[in-house]
């Protein structure tokens, strides 16, 4: 399912102003860029596109409530001053399976004072000597690096929003079966609402045939009354004057 599609069902009827969060994990995005999201979306504090084929950031809209943005799983390798741009408030940024392969990418991050966790699991940057301590000299905002501190203290699930692997893939599973279902039946309801349009629209041409048909009867009805009452008044006239010759 591409992302435009995604949005407009994950919108069930609301307004962006109502929507405060929005996973679009697994869907697809066009050209690997961010689509059907806007600024209407303006109180949105958590956005989640994990798997979508992201190879870029460039289209990401302006989201002052913006708390958590979930990337992990993409192609994005740089570009990341768009972020510290127009998502002022990040607190939350999780760009684990991406393309990063230099501390120096990673440099706009400086410019999101609020960040405070930030994950880079399976990304070619961890590689490098001293990695955490390069990112935390690099971000003195951080309070948690791939889920743990300076300290290699685990975050707790509240602070970092951490969870033991096993547990965070047997989630993901069944957050992506539960998304598959809902899409599923999204589709399913679609199906039934163009199905039950399209019955409708049998069952109008149905209508008006039967009413066309009704009023020709009608008509002939009224045509043969008519006729008899021509028949038979024509009847009368040449009884009578058969009747003055007896």
């Amino acid at each position: 399912m591409d992302m435009k599609k995604r949005v407009s069902l994950e919108l069930r009827h609301r307004s962006p102003t109502e929507v405060q969060e929005l996973v679009l994990d697994n869907c697809r995005s066009g050209e690997g860029k961010i689509e059907g999201i806007t600024e209407e979306f303006s109180n949105l504090e958590l956005l989640s596109l994990i798997n979508v084929g992201l190879t870029s950031v460039a289209d990401i809209p302006k989201l002052d409530k913006l708390k958590k943005l979930e990337l992990s799983d993409n192609r994005i390798s740089g570009g990341l001053e768009l972020l510290s741009e127009r998502l002022v408030n990040l607190t939350h940024l999780n760009l684990s399976g991406n393309k990063f392969k230099d501390i120096g990418t990673l440099e706009p991050l400086k410019k999101l004072p609020q960040l405070k966790s930030l994950d880079l699991f399976n990304c070619e940057v961890t590689n490098l000597a001293d990695y955490r301590d390069s990112i935390f000299k690099l971000l003195p905002q951080l309070t948690y690096l791939d889920g743990y501190d300076i300290d290699d203290c685990e975050a707790s699930d509240s602070d970092g929003e951490v969870v033991d692997d096993e547990d965070e893939e047997e989630g993901d599973s069944e957050d992506f079966d539960e998304e598959e279902e809902e899409d599923e039946e999204d589709v399913v309801a679609a199906e039934e609402v163009d199905s039950d349009d399209d019955s409708n629209e049998d069952e109008v041409r149905l209508n008006e045939l039967y009413l066309i048909y009704l009023t020709f009867i009608r008509l002939t009805v009224i045509l043969l009354q008519l006729n008899r009452l021509y028949f038979h008044h024509i009847f009368r006239i040449y009884q009578r004057y058969f009747n003055t010759f007896i």
